[in-house]
């Protein structure tokens, strides 16, 4: 299983046109073949620092997803709306029974 944690500080302004985009992308993105689990949070110090956790059964289910319409759609519709470049980190897991 790989995990990331995709780190996005996105403009005041665009607070409200981010939080749309990112609930457009989680429900299709959670019902990909691969996906574990698929959430977003907003940090409680900082209103315009979120947070993307997901959870993918493997590295090509990663790449289908970054090739989907909505993936893309998304990326396209935040890239000038951050302050910062997007900070993913991706980590590997064993799930041991």
């Amino acid at each position: 299983m790989i995990i990331i944690h995709a780190n996005i500080k996105v403009k005041a302004r665009f607070r409200e046109i981010f939080l749309e985009e990112a609930r457009l992308v989680t429900k299709p993105s959670q019902a990909e073949s691969g996906n574990i689990s698929y959430h977003y949070y907003g940090d409680s110090e900082d209103a315009n620092s979120f947070i993307f956790v997901e959870k993918w059964k493997d590295e090509q289910a990663i790449g289908r997803h970054e090739e989907t319409p909505h993936f893309k759609r998304f990326i396209k519709a935040v890239e000038p709306i951050v302050s910062e470049p997007i900070h993913a980190e991706l980590f590997e897991s064993s799930l041991k029974n």
